[in-house]
């Protein structure tokens, strides 16, 4: 059996190695020549020392035709990695498109044409804005009391006594309250972005829906 860990396999050499394997292994018809880290062959024989067990191996016959090969443990853990990818990815794409059939159809049911979706969108963003006209009452109300509190406490201030804990306390919860109401208008403004990108988004996709060439697809 020759092996490239004690000897530095040249062509010629490797060939003799083969030569001489074929020779030993006649009886079974069988060699088995066994790879390093690189993919190089560098021995050949009976059967693969243990230091290479882990790696490519190809059996070949008596003649030196190539009868089977193996892939280094390496090279099968690459390849199960990018299986299990290329299966995921296809799996998230038939996920999405099921998604994508989902929402169409809904959308086609809910609409009879495009007026309908801009009359929907009319009627969400008034909602939203009937809420923010009751924020900014609100918020009036609360910037009146904190501006009442605020003076109040300037006014003791200037006094000997100075202004007590009980009004320190009024003041900073009148100036929450004024800071938690205009969270809530910038929230409803950003809320009506959305309802707007939204049913830009179900009109585009409605005529792309009613276009001669997708009409067929979608009825199927």
């Amino acid at each position: 059996m020759c092996d490239g860990k004690k000897n530095n396999l040249t062509y010629p050499l490797a060939l003799a190695c083969l030569v001489m394997a074929v020779a030993v292994n006649d009886a079974s018809g069988k060699i088995v020549c066994w790879k390093d880290k690189s993919g190089k062959v560098v021995g050949c024989g009976d059967a693969v020392p243990p230091e290479y067990q882990q790696g490519a191996t190809k059996e070949l016959d008596k003649q030196g035709v190539t009868r089977k090969t193996t892939e280094s443990a390496d090279e099968a853990s690459r390849r199960r990695a990018q299986d299990e990818e290329a299966a995921r990815l296809k799996a998230d794409s038939e996920r999405r498109a099921a998604e994508q059939r989902r929402q169409d159809s809904a959308l086609l049911a809910t609409y009879a044409s495009e007026q309908e979706i801009d009359v929907k969108r009319d009627r969400d963003l008034q909602v939203i804005e009937l809420q923010m006209n009751q924020l900014r009452v609100s918020l009036k109300n609360a910037a009146e009391r904190q501006k009442e509190a605020q003076a109040r406490k300037d006014l003791a201030d200037k006094s000997k006594k100075g202004s007590s804990d009980a009004l320190k306390e009024e003041v900073a919860r009148a100036a929450e309250q004024t800071s938690r109401i205009e969270q809530a208008i910038a929230a409803k403004e950003k809320e009506k972005d959305e309802i707007r990108a939204r049913y830009a988004d179900y009109r585009k996709r409605y005529a792309e829906l009613k276009a001669p060439t997708a009409t067929a697809g979608v009825k199927k």
